[in-house]
């Protein structure tokens, strides 16, 4: 079985732009958005990828992704609930750690996001300065959420 286990933050400032190793315009839709289990569709570059999510508990779910090719996925978008997500994710290294920072587009402009993935739970890792509140907990910031009640709509 495959597990993520991924805390999420927001990002408080831009200093991290200077560390990018790489970066990638992801677009992603779901074709199922129940808690309990998702579906996704991403394009990601020029890769596609069909990815199935279980529920989370704490930070930690089931999650199995499988390469497609790009054409079946931009395909599968079109089926999808809208809006679909466009960001740009951005790779940095940091203290032996590899974060993504989310930088969202379309409804959700002006959402930035940093994950990382970790091994366990417990996993010790360094924050970096531009890193801000841990909103791992909170479902409002779940992609799967975002496609509900966009970023643009908050007060």
């Amino acid at each position: 079985m495959a597990i993520e286990i991924e805390r999420k933050f927001l990002v408080v400032n831009d200093s991290w732009r200077n560390d990018v190793r790489k970066k990638f315009r992801i677009i992603q839709g779901y074709l199922n958005t129940s808690i309990e289990r998702s579906v996704r569709v991403r394009i990601k570059g020029d890769k596609g990828y069909l990815t199935i999510k279980g529920e989370s508990k704490s930070i930690t779910r089931m999650e199995f992704e499988y390469e497609i090719p790009v054409k079946e996925a931009e395909s599968l978008i079109t089926l999808c609930d809208t809006p679909v997500i466009e960001k740009v994710r951005h790779e940095i290294f940091f203290e032996k750690h590899m974060w993504e920072i989310d930088e969202f587009a379309g409804e959700n402009k002006g959402l930035i996001i940093a994950e990382i993935e970790l091994k366990s739970e417990e996993q010790a890792y360094k924050k970096p300065k531009w890193l801000g509140r841990e909103v791992s907990d909170n479902p409002d910031y779940y992609n799967l959420s975002l496609i509900k009640k966009p970023y643009s709509t908050w007060k």
